[in-house]
């Protein structure tokens, strides 16, 4: 984030209150889960609100650029919806960066929840304009996250969000302690920024990573990749979460530590994040520290207003 952004806070909701729903990325695949996921957040207590052509289909993306566009613009316009939550990944979130409306974020925060290919706009929301968005659970993995990770999302749009995750599981592949801006998402996507108008502040950052579906040797190019860029060199932390179907993740946490062997900082793996059932809410760009002494992230700003 830009350091003279002052943070940006979203209200939190409350019974009754609404969610807008929007498909900025490939479209809706499996309609049980779309249909899981609105059970769900009726069953909490929540409106929702989405276009009547939420489930169209343009290709790989759900509805040309425009309408994806549009859809995104006209849901944050909206005065009665108080929280926006992606549908789905895959891809087309890097097509919309240059056109968002940005003074529109910044006049009317909302709680913006997304992972996968919504990557790319938590971070360009979070460092053009300073609202802290957050790495979650979307409408059409909600309904099959954990329990944790349900509740975890449901602390969080009620003005209860976790400060402290400490989980089951957590490899400390290297130990220590750091203290930076939290910038969570897929390896992929976070990769496909470099050299781009819209890449991050990646200097004193903990670094969230995540993917799934990769072969072992594109994992390896990308965070080969990461390296010769020189960004490994700026973070203060690096936290590895699920990489389902990637191969052996051994093999993966060996190359972190490989490439990261002439550095003093943490490095943890099998964190509880990702497109597993497992997928914690995380908020990018608040303070966060890592303490590998308790295996405990802790996060040291205040996330909703």
């Amino acid at each position: 984030m830009n350091a003279t952004l002052k943070p940006i806070l979203a209200a939190p909701l409350k019974k009754g209150d609404t969610i807008g729903i929007i498909a900025p990325a490939g479209p809706v695949r499996n309609e049980t889960d779309f249909s899981g996921g609105l059970k769900l957040l009726t069953d909490l207590g929540f409106k929702t609100r989405y276009r009547s052509d939420i489930l169209r289909h343009h290709d790989y993306l759900a509805g040309t650029d425009q309408e994806r566009l549009s859809e995104f613009h006209e849901l944050w316009r909206d005065p009665e919806v108080q929280a926006i939550l992606a549908v789905r990944g895959g891809y087309g979130c890097l097509r919309l960066l240059p056109d968002l409306d940005f003074d529109l974020i910044r006049q009317q925060p909302k709680m913006f929840i997304g992972f996968s290919d919504l990557t790319v706009l938590l971070s360009e929301i979070q460092q053009k304009t300073g609202l802290i968005t957050f790495h979650g659970p979307m409408l059409t993995t909600l309904a099959r996250s954990d329990r944790d990770s349900q509740e975890g999302f449901f602390d969080l749009l009620t003005g209860r969000p976790r400060t402290e995750i400490k989980t089951t599981g957590l490899e400390i592949l290297k130990g220590g302690q750091a203290t930076g801006r939290l910038l969570a998402g897929n390896l992929t996507s976070l990769v496909h920024l470099l050299g781009t108008p819209f890449e991050p502040e990646w200097r004193d950052t903990i670094l969230v990573l995540e993917d799934i579906g990769e072969a072992p040797y594109r994992i390896d190019r990308l965070l080969t990749h990461l390296w010769a860029a020189g960004k490994l060199e700026q973070i203060a932390g690096l936290v590895l979460g699920d990489f389902d179907q990637c191969g052996d993740r051994e093999a993966i946490w060996q190359r972190a530590l490989d490439l990261l062997a002439h550095r003093a900082i943490p490095i943890w793996g099998n964190f509880p994040c990702g497109h597993g059932s497992r997928n914690l809410i995380l908020p990018l760009g608040a303070q966060a520290q890592l303490d590998s002494s308790s295996g405990r992230l802790t996060i040291l700003d205040q996330l909703v207003r």
